[in-house]
C-alpha cells in the first residue's frame, strides 16, 4: 500500500486560515461508511446522528506554548526549538531548527537568558534532546516566553488563542490541538447530554506523532513517533457501559480514536491505563472499539487520512474528499468536519 494511493487535489484556497467566525459555525459531511451515502450538515445538526445510550469520547488535551524562538549562544544565529515530550523533570524531546546547526553541546538562549537549553543528543527521526536551566517554575517560564505552535500551512495570526484550544482542554501537554474537537461548543455538548448521549475523557498529549510526514511510498515502512495518553477508570466504564448495551461509540479525532484503540482488551472493551502509544492505523486494520469517528479533512498522504480511510474505506473516504472541494468545504485544522457513520 503506497501513500500516493491516499493523494487528492486540494485547491489551495480550501485551507482555512482561521476559525469560523464563531465556534460551532462550521460545517459537517456525514459519510456513510457502508453505503458510501453522503449528507451534507451544519455541524450542530451532528445530534442527529445520536441516540440514548451512545457516548461520545472526547481528548481533553490542551495545547502548551511549545515553540521557543531564541538564538545559539555561540553565534547568535537564530534557532527555534518545539517541544514534543517531556522526558524528566529538565529534559525534553523537541525539533530544531535549523537541525543543521543544533548538534550535541550547542546552547541555546531564550528571553534574554531566561530559559536556556544544551542539546545533549539527537532522538529518532533527527529530533533533539535537550536539557533547559532555569530559575523558578518552568511552566510560568514557558507561559512567558513560548508560542502556540500552529501548523505551517496556517499563514494569518490568530487573535484569539482559545481558539486553538477545545472548550474541554484541562490537561496540558500536546504540541497541537486535537483539532476535530474545536467544533464542540459547550451548548452542544449540553444539548447530547439532554439527549441521553454520555460524554467520556481521556488524554492524548499530540506531538510529532500526529503531523510527521509520512516519507516512504511503502506505508508499511512508516513508523509513529510515540505519545502519552491516560484512559481513568471512569472514562472507561462509561465506554464499556456503551459497549455492552450495543450503543455506538464515537471518537472525536483520530487522537480519541488512536488511544481507544490503544487500550482495546481482546473482548472488545476498553481497559483503563496510561503509558506511550505509537499505533498506526491504515487500511485493513480492524476496530475493536470505535464505531464512529468525528474528524476533519486532512493532508494528502498523511496518516490522519489514512485512519479514515481504515474506518471508512479508501474509495468512500476518497469520494467524500472530492465531494467536500466540489462543495469547497474548508480543510485542515479550522476547517470543516467529516462525521463517519
Amino acid at each position: 500500500m503506497n501513500k500516493s494511493d491516499f493523494s487528492f487535489e486540494l485547491p489551495p484556497r480550501l485551507i482555512a486560515q482561521h476559525p469560523a467566525a464563531r465556534r460551532g459555525d462550521s460545517r459537517l459531511l456525514a459519510l456513510d461508511r457502508r453505503t458510501g451515502g453522503m449528507e451534507h450538515k451544519a455541524f450542530n445538526e451532528i445530534v442527529e446522528y445520536f441516540s440514548p445510550g451512545d457516548c461520545l469520547v472526547l481528548n481533553n488535551t490542551r495545547v502548551i506554548p511549545a515553540r521557543l524562538i531564541g538564538r545559539r549562544e555561540r553565534t547568535g544565529g537564530p534557532v527555534e526549538l518545539l517541544l514534543l515530550k517531556r522526558l524528566d523533570e529538565a529534559r525534553w524531546e523537541v525539533l530544531a531548527r535549523p537541525g543543521r546547526k543544533c548538534l550535541p553541546g550547542e546552547m541555546c538562549v531564550f528571553g534574554g537568558g531566561a530559559l536556556t537549553a544544551v542539546v545533549e543528543g539527537i532522538a529518532d527521526g533527527g529530533c533533539r534532546i535537550v536539557r533547559f536551566s532555569y530559575d523558578g517554575v518552568f511552566e510560568e517560564i514557558l507561559d512567558h516566553l513560548g508560542e502556540i505552535p500552529l501548523p505551517p500551512y496556517i499563514k494569518e495570526t490568530l487573535e484569539d488563542k482559545s481558539r486553538y484550544q477545545t472548550v474541554y482542554a484541562a490537561r496540558d501537554g500536546s504540541s497541537a490541538a486535537p483539532t476535530a474537537g474545536l467544533h464542540f461548543t459547550r451548548e452542544l455538548l449540553g444539548e447530547l447530554k439532554r439527549r441521553g448521549v454520555y460524554t467520556a475523557e481521556l488524554t492524548l498529549h499530540i506531538g510529532l506523532g500526529t503531523f510527521r510526514p509520512v516519507k516512504s511510498e511503502n506505508i508499511l515502512e512508516h513508523h509513529m513517533h510515540a505519545e502519552y495518553y491516560e484512559i481513568t477508570e471512569s472514562a472507561a466504564s462509561i465506554i464499556n457501559r456503551a459497549k455492552n448495551s450495543g450503543r455506538k461509540v464515537t471518537a472525536v479525532g483520530t487522537t480519541s480514536c488512536r488511544a481507544l484503540e490503544s487500550r482495546a482488551g481482546n473482548n472488545g472493551l476498553a481497559r483503563p491505563g496510561s503509558g506511550w502509544t505509537d499505533i498506526f492505523i491504515y487500511p485493513g486494520y480492524e476496530f475493536k472499539i470505535v464505531d464512529r469517528l468525528v474528524t476533519n479533512f486532512h493532508l494528502p498522504e498523511s496518516t490522519l487520512i489514512m485512519l479514515a480511510a481504515a474506518m471508512a474505506g479508501r474509495e468512500n473516504v476518497l469520494a467524500a474528499y472530492r465531494a467536500a472541494v466540489e462543495k469547497e468545504y474548508k480543510f485542515f485544522s479550522f476547517g470543516d468536519a467529516m462525521l463517519i457513520l
